[in-house]
């Protein structure tokens, strides 16, 4: 029919069809105002073109007249006087199912816009009129289908027409009778009070008669509403009773009402799915939320167990679950689709347009529940399951909220609701132990609760006795839904051999965390497939993956994992253990090497088989895997010590050494060294019980244990003299030297000094400078800085072409503090500077505090007070970090010395 202008043509004339029009009232209709230069000329050929293509047919003919042109057809093919001719005989029939079906065939014919190819004054006016007539139609359809008693089917067509055509009255009041008949009473109501809105807002009117007496109708339920012979559908009301001692949760709930309004504003179904372990309270947040906002789902509630987890062991079928709903909608059982697929269609067109609400509890995997989701905006669905329901974020867009542990100050506020203020504040430090043993998880807590009420005798501390002797077991009942060890081992029966071996192995690693190439050293399987079973396990809301990589079980979880041991046959949980303390004692090695690349090492065994080392390969990456392994290395050494593993103890001590000096751990390093001398007493060869001798009195001595110090340090002397080693007697009498200085008694910390670095001249430079930096520095503490200046520089020295940052540092600092106390306090801040540079470079923290702390005493001493207060804050905060209470105690003081002469 050609382009747009010439298919405008043949639409005026098939409005006019069977009447003459003449060429000026076409050019008129086609162009309006701006008709082309050659007007006439243009629509002539348009009008020829128009007749030669129509001559192809005998059904239509166009023809030149007198008064213009005329298009002769059948106005039963001319679908606009084909949609007149079928409203008129709808209104003619007004006999039910006749009638509706003129009306379906008279607005089927509606394909699109009426003359999308004009935009004349003409053609805008046409389709306003026509747009009218449709409305009309449209409105007269839904009146009859409603007198007939077919509320269902035109209830989604009435929803679009009153989101379409908010003022009118008439649509409006059709909405809500069908709203009302379909049982949803509050919905018509609330339409109602949403009209007037807009119409005082919009007009400045109030609603008319008609629409107020119907409001009042609905208002009082009026019987003659109803069509006879129909029953209006049931409202369900599903929902179990709102949780009485629900406690917190706020970010939670709102995160809920977030979801919810983000859904509504965008018109698309609201799914939030809460995710977390068994007993962390998932319903009981479901629930409270659901009876908080009643009023936004005034269509009924639904709620179904889908028993995911559970003493039976079998999920509910979707199909089961469709059945119950439908049951629950009013839909009788006779009439029911026997195709599943057919059931769950029905279940979705009835609640396609209800304000509801539809919780599906306990649910296990995403397809269990894709046939209960509702295809509509109208719906809010909330999903509880154990597990983290990533296809229904990925492919239904649900909201995905985790649940964790309760926080302290919630678990306490809910202890004490439950069981009063006054039986919590009787035994304090005993209600503080039971929130310890119950880890912030709500079933724990409420078993407690359960067990103080039910026998009134038991006060805090003595529950908490029974948690601390007991353990998961003083959690568990009867009762399997109120038994914690119960609902974890349902979670526990889903799991696959493989990942159940893995969830046991893990409970029983050493540390309170793991990364995963330890794991997969625990698991002996590949990494690829231990980050699988991992991921399962998170998924199933037995483990935690934080944002450092780290893998955690909630402790009560872990007690339960610890009770399927029997599970995994002996053997096989020893060589478990054996590959990951492995894993841990080569790793921290092979990370020692790399911050003291000049300490002689040790020698290790083979790892044992299935053990995959990843070293570090520069001191930061050291220092942070030493940093996020330090708790798991000290508990690897204690599962060798149960092991009887005595070298690996010992050897996990050794490789903790250097790590322990630069952050300073030193009640840590006391506690590896005390466990590593009780191993090494264990050994045939004396150098390890030597060490640990040696390294012992150093710790000692770092937390003022003077006498501890010097007996352990003399038994290392005498040892090493026994076996002829020169290193280590020079080391030890190094430490002596340390230890009478930390005692006040520089002269006999001196003589120690002198023997050290005799013995230590014939082992290597880098130890005689260490040797010859430990004099200096014992001269210095005696006043003797000339000869303290000329040892220290003969040290540097010995370093000049030697990569050993420790030692230099070290040596740097003793200059600094020679230089202060001999009136050169700027070169005294350019050697701290130097030194200070170096201890941060390797991380040293430990010694890094102590340069802090020197270094303000110069700045101090030249009047950059400034200066002096910043660097005494820093060296503060590292005291404070490293629990060395003394050391802040003392730099407080010179802080607020430095505060009092700034305020002179």
């Amino acid at each position: 029919m050609g382009h747009a202008r010439q298919r405008g043509v043949l639409g005026v004339l098939l409005v006019e069809a069977n009447q003459a029009v003449s060429a000026d009232r076409l050019l008129d209709r086609v162009w309006g105002t701006s008709p082309p230069s050659k007007g006439r000329d243009t629509l002539y050929s348009y009008l020829s073109r128009l007749r030669a293509t129509l001559s192809a047919t005998d059904d239509v003919r166009l023809t030149r007249c007198s008064e213009g042109y005329r298009l002769t057809v059948d106005e039963q093919s001319v679908d606009l006087y084909r949609f007149h001719h079928l409203l008129a005989q709808a209104h003619e029939v007004r006999a039910g199912s006749s009638a509706l079906d003129l009306f379906d065939r008279a607005l089927t014919l509606w394909r699109g816009e009426p003359l999308p190819e004009l935009d004349t004054p003409w053609a805008t006016d046409l389709r306003a009129t026509l747009g009218e007539r449709r409305l009309a139609a449209e409105v007269d359809r839904a009146e009859e289908a409603l007198r007939h008693g077919r509320r269902r089917t035109v209830l989604v067509d009435l929803t679009d027409l009153a989101r379409r055509n908010p003022l009118d009255e008439r649509v409006g009041g059709q909405f809500m009778l069908a709203l009302y008949r379909d049982g949803r009473q509050a919905a018509a109501l609330a339409h109602y009070q949403h009209m007037r809105a807009r119409l005082a807002d919009d007009l400045g009117v109030d609603p008319g008669p008609h629409l107020q007496r119907l409001h009042q109708r609905i208002l009082v339920a009026d019987p003659t509403l109803a069509v006879p012979g129909e029953t209006l559908a049931p409202v369900p009301r599903q929902l179990p009773a709102a949780p009485l001692s629900f406690t917190g949760r706020a970010d939670e709930l709102a995160a809920l009402t977030r979801a919810f309004d983000t859904a509504t504003t965008r018109g698309t179904t609201g799914i939030s799915a809460l995710a977390g372990s068994g007993g962390i309270g998932k319903t009981w947040l479901a629930l409270h939320w659901a009876h908080q906002n009643l009023d936004r789902f005034p269509d009924g509630q639904m709620f179904v167990d889908m028993c995911g987890f559970g003493p039976g062991g079998r999920p509910l079928s979707s199909e089961a679950a469709v059945r119950g709903f439908l049951d629950a909608l009013g839909v009788h059982p006779g009439r029911l689709p026997a195709d599943p697929h057919a059931q769950a269609s029905r279940y979705r067109d009835l609640v396609a347009s209800r304000r509801m609400l539809i919780v599906l509890d306990n649910v296990a995997t995403t397809d269990q529940i894709v046939p209960l989701l509702p295809g509509t905006s109208m719906c809010t669905v909330l999903v509880t399951s154990r597990r983290h329901l990533t296809g229904l974020v990925t492919r239904h867009g649900a909201h995905h909220i985790a649940l964790d542990v309760l926080p302290g100050a919630e678990a306490r506020t809910l202890l004490t609701t439950g069981l009063g203020a006054a039986w919590a504040e009787a035994e304090p430090e005993a209600v503080d132990e039971l929130l310890a043993c119950c880890g912030g998880i709500p079933l724990a807590l409420g078993i407690v609760i359960g067990h103080a009420r039910t026998h009134p005798g038991p006060m805090p501390a003595a529950l908490a006795a029974e948690l601390r002797k007991s353990g998961l077991d003083a959690l568990g009942d009867i009762d399997p839904t109120a038994s914690l060890p119960v609902v974890l081992s349902w979670s526990y029966q889903t799991l696959t051999p493989e990942q159940s071996n893995a969830f046991t192995l893990l409970g029983l690693s050493p540390g309170p965390d793991i990364d995963l190439h330890a794991a997969a050293c625990l698991t002996g399987l590949a990494v690829d497939a231990t980050r699988s079973v991992l991921r399962d396990l998170e998924q199933a809301s037995l483990l935690t993956h934080d944002a450092r990589g780290r893998y955690r079980m909630h402790d009560l979880i872990r007690s339960y994992a610890i009770t399927t041991a029997r599970q995994v046959p002996e053997q096989a949980r020893e060589a478990a253990l054996r590959r990951v303390v492995d894993f841990y004692l080569h790793t921290a090695h092979a990370a020692d090497r790399v911050l003291h690349p000049s300490r002689e090492p040790i020698r290790l065994d083979p790892p044992a088989p299935g053990v995959h080392i990843q070293p570090p390969h520069d001191e930061p990456t050291a220092m942070a895997w030493f940093d996020a392994e330090h708790a798991c290395l000290l508990a690897a050494q204690r599962t060798n010590a149960d092991l009887h593993r005595h070298r690996p103890a010992w050897q996990l001590a050794w490789a903790l050494a250097s790590f322990h000096t630069r952050r300073g751990h030193l009640s840590d390093d006391l506690d590896v060294w005390k466990n590593a001398l009780a191993a090494a007493a264990h050994l045939p060869d004396p150098e390890p019980l030597v060490v640990a001798h040696l390294m012992l009195g150093c710790a000692h001595a770092d937390l003022g244990g003077h006498e501890e110090a010097a007996g352990h340090l003399d038994r290392a002397v005498l040892l090493a003299e026994q076996h002829h080693n020169a290193t280590l007697q020079g080391q030890a009498h190094n430490m002596l030297a340390r230890c009478w200085e930390l005692r006040g008694d520089h002269r006999q910390a001196l003589e120690h000094a002198i023997r050290a670095l005799d013995l230590l001249r014939t082992v290597d430079p880098v130890r005689e400078a260490a040797g010859l930096n430990n004099l200096g520095w014992c001269h210095a503490r005696l006043g003797e800085y000339e000869a303290a200046r000329a040892h220290c520089r003969a040290a540097l020295d010995l370093l000049r072409h030697r990569r050993e940052p420790t030692v230099e540092a070290n040596t740097l600092d003793s200059l600094g503090y020679i230089d202060h106390h001999t009136g050169r306090h700027r070169d005294a801040i350019e050697h701290y500077a130097q030194a200070l540079a170096l201890y941060r470079e390797s991380g040293d923290d430990y010694h890094c505090a102590n340069t802090l702390d020197r270094l303000g005493q110069p700045y101090a001493a030249i009047g950059e007070v400034e200066r002096a207060h910043t660097v005494w804050l820093e060296a503060l905060e590292s005291y404070q970090r490293q629990d060395r209470a003394d050391e802040a105690e003392r730099v407080r003081q010179q802080l607020e010395d430095l505060r009092m002469a700034r305020h002179t």
